[in-house]
């Protein structure tokens, strides 16, 4: 049988996730080049070790907002980047403990880069971003850009 990379979710919270019907392999076409020839390395064996992050995101009147949890991440760990329709979290949780392996029953706890981009339902102002952690809740507020607004402009003489 297969062992087959748990998600964030999972590993969050020890579930595991069953299919009825096993799927076929997928078959990859590897394009090869003189470099990675010559140095035996696959190019497509490299895998990205990120985890990616559950999110809600829902709206107020005048906010898209996005909560995650990042708990044990510390605020300087996490990189969040805003253009008017996408979000990207990034960060990473890191283990401090010096265990060795033989001596765990259990390891259901994610350490390690994790991150998430999304695309908004809504444009929003990146400059007017705010970004609050409670209790390993993050929560990233986005003020929806107002296409309602005007701005009557005075005519100066020079």
């Amino acid at each position: 049988m297969e062992h087959k990379k748990r998600s964030f979710f999972e590993r969050l919270t020890g579930s595991a996730h069953f299919e009825e019907e096993p799927e076929e392999p997928k078959k990859v076409l590897v394009k090869e080049n003189n470099r990675d020839k010559k140095n035996g390395a696959d190019w497509m064996e490299e895998e990205n070790n990120e985890a990616e992050l559950a999110m809600d995101v829902y709206q107020t009147p005048t906010d898209i907002v996005v909560q995650t949890m990042v708990a044990g991440v510390k605020p300087e760990d996490l990189e969040i980047n805003v253009a008017r329709d996408m979000l990207t979290i990034r960060g990473k949780r890191e283990e401090s403990r010096t265990i060795d392996e033989d001596n765990y029953f259990s390891q259901e706890l994610y350490w390690g880069k994790f991150s998430r981009t999304i695309s908004l339902p809504q444009e929003v102002e990146p400059e007017e971003v705010e970004a609050t952690e409670r209790h390993g809740l993050l929560t990233v507020r986005l003020r929806k850009v107002d296409k309602e607004k005007k701005n009557n402009v005075k005519v100066r003489s020079i």
